[in-house]
């Protein structure tokens, strides 16, 4: 059997929302990582998986994300412990709140970070990096679709 996590990639003004995990933490403790966690056995349910990353930002640093989520990829894993992990990361747009540590046992502090900022900073893990060059490529793929169309033709 697998635990289900989810993972949102929130962006805000070209900045990630990144939370350094406590240390408390039985995986990646002290690392820095996107916000998510386990989706619950709530019986029968739509869109369970987005309805678990918008209750984990909520829970973990306070923020509502808008409505529309974006799938980015699903990874596998195994921690520590030998549990077996499906991962499952969305793109998520800033809604309202603002982002704290609101579950000091999981999160440590909150930062917003450039791209380049997660990538160089060595507290992010290799997945925290290729979680967050994924969703920007969606994030550059849905702002393409959102860019009005010009009817006129080059000549």
């Amino acid at each position: 059997m697998f635990i289900v996590n989810v993972e949102g990639a929130v962006v805000h003004d070209d900045r990630w929302l990144i939370i350094k995990r406590s240390a408390k933490e039985d995986h990646a403790g002290g690392t820095l990582s996107l916000v998510g966690g386990k989706a619950d056995a709530d019986g029968p349910t739509a869109d369970i998986l987005e309805k678990t990353v918008k209750r984990e930002i909520f829970e973990e640093v306070g923020i509502e994300i808008k409505e529309t989520v974006h799938y980015v990829y699903s990874s596998s894993f195994v921690t520590d412990r030998g549990q077996h992990v499906v991962n499952v990361v969305f793109l998520c747009e800033d809604g309202a709140g603002t982002a704290c540590c609101k579950s000091p046992d999981e999160v440590e502090a909150v930062y917003w970070m450039t791209y380049d900022e997660v990538m160089n900073d060595p507290r992010t893990p290799a997945w925290t990096k290729e979680s967050v060059a994924r969703a920007a490529k969606v994030l550059a793929s849905v702002r393409s679709a959102q860019e009005p169309k010009s009817d006129i033709s080059p000549i």
